[in-house]
Formats: structure tokens, sequence, C-alpha cells
């Protein structure tokens, strides 16, 4: 069984660290077995804080205070987010809040 090169930055310098792959020249990691049972048309399976998976169009809660960086900004606890889009990427939601659009990751959100 050969190790395979890097998804992120396609270099071979990648090693086995127990279940997942690691990429020395750009850090990324991933897992050795790809969890495909629950991927959605798009190949995205995005889950809230509580393991709830979230599909485009959804409502969800924010699950505590989140500062914007960059600004006095701050999202508080409760907020409730209508019609998100899910997007792949590090910020996995795209939404607007009082008509201003923001990235937010699902690990701070719970569904409606």
């Amino acid at each position: 069984m050969s190790i395979p090169a890097c998804p992120v930055c396609s270099m071979e310098h990648t090693y086995q660290d127990q279940d997942h792959y690691v990429c020395p020249d750009c850090a990324h990691e991933w897992p050795m077995a790809a969890d495909t049972s629950e991927d959605d048309d798009d190949g995205l399976s995005i889950k809230d804080a509580h393991g709830t998976i979230l599909a485009d169009g959804d409502a969800v809660y924010l699950i505590k205070d989140l500062k914007v960086k960059g600004s006095s900004t701050t999202l508080k606890k409760g907020t409730k987010v209508r019609s998100i889009r899910l997007v792949s990427g590090d910020h996995e939601v795209d939404c607007k809040v009082d008509g201003v659009s923001f990235m937010l990751k699902a690990a701070f959100l719970k569904k409606a």
C-alpha cells in the first residue's frame, strides 16, 4: 500500500500518523479512510455543534458570542440566522446577519 500525495499541495512527502495522513510541506491532515456514508449531493457533509447535518436553506442559532475579526461587532449567542448556504473550506457556512454577510464555522451553530 502506497501513501497518497497531498490533496492540497500535491507534494509526495506525506506520511502516516496513526489513522491520518500528514503533509509536512503544507501541514494538511486528512483521514486514511474517507467517510462517505453521510455525504450529500455535493459531497459536503457539514454538521452543527450537536452533530445534526446541515443543508442549504436551513435556519440556525449561534451557540456562543462571536467577535468579528477586524471589527468591534459581536454576534450574540442565540441570534437566529436564516437561509444559510454551505460552502467548502474552513468556515463552512455563508450567511447574512442583520444584512451583513458572514462566513461562520458550523461548530458554533445549532440547527433551528
